[in-house]
């Protein structure tokens, strides 16, 4: 190894490869039937159990856990998939703490819930390691749906289309599916290629056709897709990153958070990412959580998260937070950045205390830097290209009901859409929701 955590500026291989492959291995090991047998006996199979009410995609948890207990962990696998066909992904990057453990019955007793996402692992993995697909694609109707983006709101609005009998086409920019499953999620939260095998074993359902490098409003027009589909559902995410909006943001080594995991996702090897010494991600969510830890691992000295609120507003939850904590990773609140230092290349980042008067941040005057290499930015995305003629919402596609656009025969969801969490869990229960209206619709 030629580099270390303490080599100065941006470097690959600050740590050897043994150390990368601990680090970046499953952050949460998987049950083995024993232990699933002994989780899936603390549920009380609650009667209008708050689980399910939680759950974005209303999987019947009891159900489902009770499956499991009894011994049957594929037919708890048909019960989760029923709801949402992404249900092995969802078990491992679900903020299931704010969700459904949160409501646990067991959670606000003693303070530990039943572990619903690795019990839906358990059940979601024994069935995909089968290669088994729990459902049968009905007789053709004849009709053809175009979806726009193989994130998780088109893959589920695809998959129900297909199981419906309808004939569909996914079109995606990237060379891969799966969106932010496959470009945006911590890679110890997700590995061994599962996003890309879940992908795999959806498509068994049939009928759905893929063609990657097709980006809307380059290589096919929403006109186009208007004339030639007789529905078309949009589930491309959003393309865009906010600006830092402070001086120097165009210095070496100030680049978006985003990029930084999805090539981190798309590396062979580990060892071969730079990474700076010392790091600062600015922003206060998953994406910023899931760059710090991750610089972290890679063998960075210092790494900062900047987040110009307390921490009780913070999106990131605060299992992450404490996550990201125990990796070493630091925390400065009520600060913003003001400027990016250097001459070229970052050396440092001057930031600025803030208050909160009602929904406004203000600056106290304050300044401090902080020394910074590198800067991640993972202050939101934004909404590119949106099809000319449709009604936007917020800078997003305004949609009602399940995901009906303002242009008719047109819908929407996940994070392109308006309303709801930008989860992945979300974008699944708005795309499976989509498209049974779009069945309804074609139907009628």
């Amino acid at each position: 190894m030629t580099n270390s955590p303490f080599t100065p500026g941006i470097a690959s291989a600050r740590l050897p490869d043994e150390a990368l492959a601990e680090n970046f291995a499953d952050l949460h090991a998987p049950l083995d039937g024993h232990e699933a047998l002994v989780a899936a006996d603390r549920c009380y199979f609650c009667h209008d159990a708050p689980c399910i009410t939680a759950c974005p995609t209303d999987i019947d948890i009891p159900l489902f856990i009770r499956q499991i207990a009894t011994g049957t962990p594929e037919a708890a696998a048909e019960t989760i998939f029923h709801q949402n066909i992404l249900g092995g992904m969802c078990a491992r990057v679900c903020p299931t703490e704010t969700l459904c453990e949160e409501a646990c019955v067991r959670e606000a007793a003693e303070g530990k819930p039943v572990e619903i996402g690795r019990l839906q692992r358990f059940a979601t993995d024994t069935v995909m390691a089968k290669g088994v697909h729990p459902f049968e694609r009905a007789a053709s109707t004849g009709n053809k749906v175009a979806v726009v983006g193989a994130g998780p709101a088109g893959l589920a609005c695809a998959h129900r289309l297909a199981m419906h009998g309808h004939d569909v086409t996914i079109f995606d920019a990237r060379p891969k599916p799966g969106g932010l499953n496959e470009y945006g999620i911590a890679s110890y939260k997700s590995t061994d290629d599962f996003a890309q095998a879940e992908v795999e074993w959806l498509l068994k359902i049939g009928g759905i056709e893929m063609k990657y490098g097709t980006a809307l409003n380059g290589d096919v027009t929403m006109g186009a897709l208007q004339e030639t589909y007789d529905a078309v559902f949009l589930g491309m995410g959003l393309g865009g990153v906010n600006a830092l909006r402070a001086e120097g943001e165009g210095r070496d080594g100030v680049q978006d958070a985003v990029k930084f995991i999805a090539d981190l996702r798309q590396a062979d090897d580990l060892g071969t990412l730079p990474v700076g010494r010392n790091v600062v991600v600015i922003g206060g969510g998953m994406t910023a959580i899931d760059a710090a830890v991750q610089s972290k691992l890679l063998g960075a000295e210092n790494v900062t998260v900047l987040y110009r609120r307390g921490r009780d507003a913070m999106p990131a939850s605060a299992y992450e937070q404490d996550l990201a904590a125990s990796k070493g990773v630091r925390f400065i609140f009520n600060a913003m950045p003001l400027e990016v230092l250097g001459n070229g290349a970052a050396t440092a980042l001057r930031c600025e205390y803030t208050k909160v008067a009602g929904r406004s941040v203000q600056g106290t005057g304050e300044t401090f830097d902080i020394p910074a290499d590198e800067v991640l930015k993972a202050i939101g995305q934004t909404l590119e290209g949106a099809p000319e003629g449709l009604k936007l919402d917020g800078g997003k596609i305004a949609v009602t009901g399940a995901g009906q656009t303002s242009v008719e025969g047109v819908w929407a969801g996940g994070d392109c859409a308006s309303g709801g969490e930008d989860l992945t869990v979300t974008a699944v229960a708005e795309g499976r929701d989509a498209a049974e209206d779009i069945h309804a619709r074609l139907s009628g």
